[in-house]
């Protein structure tokens, strides 16, 4: 039985071994543009088609994985608000939790300007211009320039702004329909899967297009681009950290009493667990486990742990907006306070559903930007090396703000048992990590009986 049991467990730690690899060719890539950039700056230049070219494939499955996570997003909706009080609160911290951390990127992006002084556009011909249009439309035009010709058009023609639209129409239909719908919400599950798969490949030709574009602005700019890059890193990580420690630490603190230190080292072998995987989406069943022994409600955090990975995402907010300033102020194209707000409103919608997805941040970053600024488009091949190396602070944040959100709906809805909670992260009732592996056994254990006696499997 045991052999058995390792034999089924084998198959994952092989993925998070092949998601090490591409990480590491990433930063070998990186390496390679660096040194190729500052060895021989003019034919480095013309390597930015590799970049072009990666980002470019990025931009192909833009609207798809738009379309899929905004319809799963408020199929998901639908099924908190089924819950009543629980999904409401939940949905409504989440929401106004992303919006803060959206906010937060904004500010932090203006007052840092990490991009300022590339002058990009004047080293690098983008071709991103050529997808702008002919000077501003009139309110009229842009109302009307979101719908499109025909329901399926949308998810062709390029344009965000109607692929999101159309995404809305479609999955608050499913959401009137009730039960109904389901089998086309299950249809749609199964197309994301193939959407994240596409993404998933994609992202494997990531070292190519970071080793492109590293080369390129390295080539055109010498140890500015460094900078700036490290620059926006550091700024990133420091953001990340205030917003976890300061922001949400406070209310946590306020609302419960609980002290947020104390709570993330309860969930130190989940944090560990992101760093080697990059993704938070690998911690979920440890959370899930982690806050019932702490003294959450079962029904508590089976509503807001799910809920909150696809609506809470503190980090990746964080990160599309600080990233979206990055660029324009790179191609000397700095966003106005009115496109500012308005990509933030766009990014609220658009950043949802997408937890744990490798590469849908560039996607949804490419997306915005191409919905506001196409003229920026191709600035999204400047991060892509960085964007791997921040991928774990967006998932660690994403993680820390659904673990202080689960606490404070508990609290807020009276399913908190707080003398439980206060000895579990005293040390007084340790977690038992064998727990998780004995419930995974019986269930297996389970399984083989019935197979055994002819009953259907689960």
């Amino acid at each position: 039985m045991s052999s058995s049991a390792d034999a089924t467990v084998a198959p994952p730690a092989a993925k998070r071994d092949r998601t090490h690899y591409l990480y590491f060719a990433v930063v070998i890539g990186m390496l390679l543009g660096i040194a190729v950039g500052f060895i021989a700056p003019d034919f480095a230049v013309k390597l930015k088609w590799l970049g072009t070219g990666f980002v470019s494939l990025i931009k192909m499955m833009i609207t798809p994985v738009i379309f899929c996570t905004i319809v799963l997003g408020i199929g998901s909706v639908r099924k908190a608000a089924q819950v009543g009080k629980v999904g409401g609160l939940a949905l409504g911290y989440f929401v106004s939790m992303s919006t803060v951390a959206l906010a937060i990127g904004l500010v932090v992006g203006n007052l840092v300007h990490p991009g300022a002084g590339l002058h990009l556009t004047k080293e690098l011909a983008a071709s991103g211009q050529k997808q702008v249009g002919e000077g501003h439309a009139s309110t009229v035009d842009f109302v009307l320039g979101l719908i499109p010709d025909t329901l399926v058009s949308s998810l062709t023609a390029g344009s965000v702004l109607q692929a999101l639209l159309v995404a809305l129409l479609v999955g608050f239909a499913l959401q009137k329909m009730g039960r109904a719908g389901e089998p086309v919400l299950a249809g749609i599950k199964h197309f994301e899967r193939v959407v994240f798969r596409l993404m998933a490949m994609i992202m494997y030709a990531a070292p190519i297009g970071a080793f492109g574009a590293m080369a390129a602005v390295v080539g055109a700019t010498g140890i500015d681009a460094l900078k700036s890059l490290f620059q926006v890193m550091v700024a990133f990580y420091i953001t990340c950290f205030l917003f976890v420690f300061v922001v949400l630490g406070t209310i946590l603190k306020l609302v419960t009493g609980v002290n947020v230190f104390s709570l993330l080292r309860y969930l130190g072998r989940e944090f560990l667990l992101i760093l080697s995987t990059s993704s938070s989406e690998s911690a979920l069943p440890r959370l899930i486990a982690k806050m019932e022994h702490a003294g959450v409600s079962r029904s508590v955090v089976g509503i807001t742990v799910p809920t909150g990975y696809s609506f809470n995402l503190d980090g990746t907010a964080i990160y599309l907006t600080m990233a979206s300033l990055f660029i324009a102020d790179a191609m000397d194209k700095p966003l106005s306070l009115g496109q500012q707000i308005s990509l933030l409103l766009f990014m609220i919608i658009a950043s949802k559903g997408a937890a744990g997805v490798t590469g849908a941040g560039l996607a949804t970053l490419a997306g915005g930007l191409q919905s506001h600024r196409p003229d920026l488009v191709d600035g999204v091949g400047f991060i892509v090396g960085i964007d791997r190396m921040m991928s774990e602070a967006r998932a660690l944040t994403n993680f820390a703000g659904n673990s202080i959100a689960t606490v404070l709906v508990g609290h807020w809805v009276g399913e908190l048992d707080r003398p439980r909670l206060d000895a579990v992260l005293a040390g007084d009732l340790p977690f038992d990590e064998a727990s998780m592996v004995d419930a995974d056994q019986d269930e297996r254990d389970e399984e083989l009986e019935r197979t055994a006696v002819g009953e259907p499997a689960r």
